[in-house]
């Protein structure tokens, strides 16, 4: 949602009544088509992606304990029918993009190489960490092009705070799995490196995330309101190094979900507060 309310005041001066307190019925037709739109994608490209990584790696979920309890391995949820929907998604996403703009139409197939990608790459590379982070990063860059149909430095920032943000924590996550993924010869970055490596990678990833949302906030000069945001942002990432240990991996979840739930949330709220605090100035 940050890039869509980058993209809205990117075209401030175009779509009329952005500008001012109250906005124009041409405004919030053009804003509320373009949200629906943003969203149906986020929605379908996010379950395209999920269920096709549930449907390539059934043979491993099944013979993980932590993962044997997803529905394709217990037999609640064909391979067939995930697949079916992985289609049905994949098409969703490419109609709606068609209905925003040229732009996003047509890199519409790129990111579906990529999110979808990103589900083999456990196969071959211990990167695999970053493909995913890519995949995530898409969106801030997507919906500003989804209203703006032009790239800009800001949301590339953002982008890329993304990206080290995401592969940072994907590989915390992936520490569980570190001994089933060796003898199964499957790649991540703890099986390249060991746990106490991969964390250190991990906070040198968070420390890129921390350095872009920083920058992109003195690029953007952003308000107070922003700065909180990043305060707590900042802090989820501390939190979860903190409580991560490479002998002590008890509190991965609580790293995991609760901890950056709580930064991807708080920091969209602030930011978001701040461009419609400076929109109404």
């Amino acid at each position: 949602m940050i890039g869509f309310f980058l993209g809205l005041r990117g075209v401030s001066s175009v779509i009329p009544g952005w500008h001012t307190p109250v906005l124009a019925p041409q405004s919030l037709r053009y804003v509320a088509i373009r949200l629906v739109l943003v969203v149906l994608c986020m929605v379908f490209a996010r379950s395209a992606a999920m269920a096709f990584n549930r449907w390539l790696d059934v043979k491993w979920d099944a013979l993980n304990p932590r993962t044997a309890i997803r529905e394709i391995p217990r037999g609640i949820i064909s391979r067939n029918s995930a697949l079916w929907f992985v289609g049905i998604n994949s098409l969703l996403f490419i109609g709606c993009t068609w209905f925003i703009n040229p732009l996003c139409f047509g890199l519409s197939f790129v990111a579906l190489a990529v999110v979808l990608g990103y589900s083999y790459t456990k196969r071959f590379t211990p990167l695999c960490h970053l493909v995913l982070g890519l995949g995530l990063s898409l969106a801030p860059i997507g919906a500003y092009l989804a209203v703006t149909g032009r790239f800009a430095v800001l949301p590339i920032l953002f982008s890329l705070t993304v990206l080290f943000w995401v592969s940072g924590f994907d590989i915390i996550y992936a520490l569980q799995d570190e001994e089933f993924d060796r003898s199964n010869r499957l790649y991540s970055m703890p099986t390249w490196l060991g746990k106490a490596r991969s964390l250190r990678v991990s906070e040198l990833l968070h420390l890129f995330s921390t350095l872009c949302v920083g920058v992109a906030g003195l690029y953007g000069r952003f308000g107070i309101w922003y700065w909180v945001g990043v305060a707590v942002f900042v802090g989820m990432l501390v939190y979860q190094h903190i409580i991560v240990k490479p002998n002590d991996l008890s509190r991965v979840n609580l790293a995991f979900m609760t901890a950056n739930g709580i930064a991807s949330v708080v920091f969209a709220v602030f930011v978001i507060a701040d461009l419609l605090r400076s929109a109404l100035i």
